[in-house]
């Protein structure tokens, strides 16, 4: 086996955590990238991989960092015209990268700590990594890992890991009905990192 079997892309350590345990568990060399430019704000975007480095410490994975923060693809409204919505955009944004980054780094084929969550839109995800995987050649490793996402949660809970309310970007902050509560963790700051 490859040493660098699967690149997992991570959105944050929680989600990360059940998709590292089972290829983990089935002996398959995992590798995890963070690369997340849609999270807001900044000490979020922060925070977020922070958890992400702890998870890596905890379960002895390499884990590489992308510190690309790119908040003005989305207060641009750039994905209008091109997407029927600003998630669909935000998917191709990782997705791209994330094929990218395993092409040119020696990885058999990638996947997405995405594919845990049954918020995210699971159809899209799958649609926007085959898209990447094409453009690149190389192939995407799809894994249905929602079922498992409440023992991920528990896990993440286990090992002490901060568990976000919101998916990540400045709209989602917005629309969160724990948005208050969120706001309230930030440093008093946060505002000017828009």
């Amino acid at each position: 086996m490859s040493g660098k079997d699967v690149l997992l892309h991570a959105c944050c350590a929680p989600c990360a955590e059940y998709p590292v345990f089972d290829l983990m568990g089935q002996d398959i060399a995992t590798e995890v990238l963070y690369f997340n430019p849609n999270i807001h704000p900044k000490f979020e975007f922060e925070r977020r991989r922070e958890q992400l480095v702890k998870l890596s410490s905890i379960d002895g994975f390499t884990c590489h960092f992308s510190d690309a923060f790119r908040i003005d693809d989305w207060l641009s409204h750039k994905w209008e015209g091109q997407y029927a919505s600003r998630c669909l955009m935000c998917y191709d944004i990782r997705m791209d990268h994330v094929a990218k980054f395993a092409k040119e780094n020696g990885y058999q084929r990638f996947s997405t700590s995405l594919l845990v969550s049954p918020y995210q839109n699971h159809e899209a995800i799958i649609a926007s990594a085959e898209r990447a995987s094409e453009k690149y050649g190389i192939p995407f490793f799809y894994v249905d890992w929602r079922p498992h996402f409440r023992e991920g949660q528990n896990m993440a809970r286990e090992h002490g890991l901060y568990r976000q309310k919101y998916c990540g970007c400045i709209f989602s902050l917005d629309d969160s009905e724990f948005k208050e509560k969120i706001i309230a963790s930030f440093p008093e700051n946060w505002e000017a990192q828009r």
